[in-house]
């Protein structure tokens, strides 16, 4: 079994990351009833002796004696970190994996990353490394964070190429959760479009996440609980009810709902490496296969069942339904229409009770209708898990490497020009030491060459199919 890091950085990061442990360790408990600390567990969480203080090597056999997630959790304002620690999670984190400030980054990408990076730089790079050395074979680190605040965006691409000089054999994933357009931090462009600059150049594979498409999903979950379409009756145990296990989740913070969404992608996501399967799909696999030019690292994400996040009884997908849901717009994580534009690569990743030939059946049935490049035809690749969500009998997560994603790039853009056409709150950025204009016009010129590279690639949607040319040997 291979282990995996989660770094998550700024509030958004945090807030998605307690989530995902809250749930992945419902996810556990529910097939590991026996509370033996197994492989499975491994992969995210250390089993240790808190008499040792937590210093002493993992104890990996038998009983669970304390649970530590492998997560630094990094935000330069300490509100929802202590929350965390003051939540029913306070016990998998250890005051050795946070890392805090009080004054926070201001929504200023600079300050996250010129000012705080280089202040909290030897004291990542050490967490960092101690986090690593409890691995026996570290495979992958995942961060989350948001683009449009100033410590997501800006310590959290710090962060990445911190990992890349450290670490640069271990794969690098990043969920990035991109701001709306009605959003209201008037530098979200700004901050968006210098991260996109440090993604472009550093990440394996990037996630990306729009508000807006978790916000229309949420919605849509609530009016159909509020019509009454798909019954009343609270699930036990389901993944939204609140850690106290009261239905009230939806009620209780605007986000929750919304983070939800991003924790059940990637326990979906890392649902190979944490339990069996007949097809495991390693996470660098992903990666090998779906990326097949390094710039084009964006891979839209698309999950259904999405009601395993509402407190309800949901009648079930018909399998070959999940299939097609996966593949239309209502199921996308970001505002975008896949099946429209060209298809470089696709993963599905499976969980349940599901047969290699019902994958086999259904990427048939969907081919015809998907438009993919010339040259890479039968760019598919699957992932079994036979562990399923809670309370459901299987899910799918599709992971495309599309050219979708563009009209987001281009959309980013355009916001981006409008206040630096009239160099507008520049001077918040410009006052930090490291911090020149040039940096806004590279970080520009770096998003107008992938949107390029996305429309070179859309020029040749439609065209013949061309077999490409093989090397002559000369005899």
């Amino acid at each position: 079994m291979t282990q995996s890091v989660v770094v998550q950085v700024g509030q958004c990061g945090n807030q998605v990351g307690c989530r995902f442990w809250d749930l992945a360790l419902r996810e556990h408990a529910a097939v590991n009833k026996k509370g033996i600390y197994d492989e499975a567990l491994s992969s995210f969480f250390r089993n240790i002796d808190t008499r040792s203080g937590g210093d002493g090597p993992d104890i990996y056999k038998g009983k669970i004696c304390s649970l530590k997630a492998r997560a630094l959790l990094i935000d330069m304002e300490e509100g929802v970190v202590n929350e965390i620690l003051q939540g029913p999670l306070r016990d998998v984190f250890d005051s050795k994996q946070l890392i805090t400030d009080v004054s926070g980054s201001g929504n200023n990408w600079a300050v996250g990353h010129k000012l705080y990076g280089y202040q909290y730089r030897e004291n990542i790079v050490e967490k960092l490394r101690k986090t690593a050395e409890h691995c026996d074979c570290l495979q992958c680190f995942f961060i989350i964070h948001s683009m449009g605040g100033g410590t997501g965006s800006g310590l959290g691409t710090f962060v990445l190429n911190l990992l890349e000089d450290e670490f640069p054999e271990v794969y690098r994933f990043v969920t990035s959760v991109y701001p709306s357009g009605e959003d209201d931090v008037i530098t979200s462009p700004y901050n968006s479009v210098l991260a996109m600059k440090e993604l472009n150049e550093h990440a394996d594979c990037v996630l990306p996440i729009e508000n807006e498409s978790l916000f229309d999903i949420v919605n849509k979950i609530n009016q159909m609980m509020n019509s009454g379409k798909l019954g009343s009756t609270v699930k036990q145990n389901s993944l939204v009810t609140s850690s106290a296990g009261n239905a009230k989740t939806l009620q209780e913070k605007p986000f929750d709902a919304m983070n939800n969404i991003v924790a059940n992608l990637l326990l979906n996501l890392t649902s190979s490496a944490r339990f069996e399967g007949s097809l495991n799909m390693d996470l660098n696999e992903i990666s090998m296969n779906l990326v097949p030019f390094p710039r084009l690292h964006y891979l839209v994400s698309s999950l259904t069942p999405l009601y395993t996040l509402a407190d309800i009884n949901v009648p079930s997908r018909r399998l070959d339904q999940m299939f097609s849901d996966a593949f239309s717009r209502d199921h996308q994580l970001i505002q975008a229409d896949p099946k429209h534009s060209l298809y470089l690569a696709c993963a599905l990743l499976v969980r349940g009770n599901v047969q290699v030939s019902d994958l086999r059946r259904n990427i048939e049935r969907l081919k015809p209708s998907l438009h993919f490049v010339s040259w890479n035809q039968e760019g598919w690749k699957t992932g079994l898990c036979s562990v399923p969500p809670v309370g459901h009998s299987h899910s799918l997560l599709a992971l495309a490497n599309n050219t979708c994603v563009k009209p987001t790039f281009i959309e980013l853009k355009d916001r981006f020009m409008k206040l630096y056409k009239k160099k507008a709150h520049l001077h918040h950025y410009l006052q930090i030491d490291g911090m020149e204009q040039s940096c806004f016009s590279e970080a520009v010129s770096s998003l107008s060459d992938l949107i390029e590279e996305y429309n070179e690639l859309d020029a040749t949607k439609g065209g013949p199919r061309t077999d490409p040319s093989r090397l002559k040997i000369a005899v």
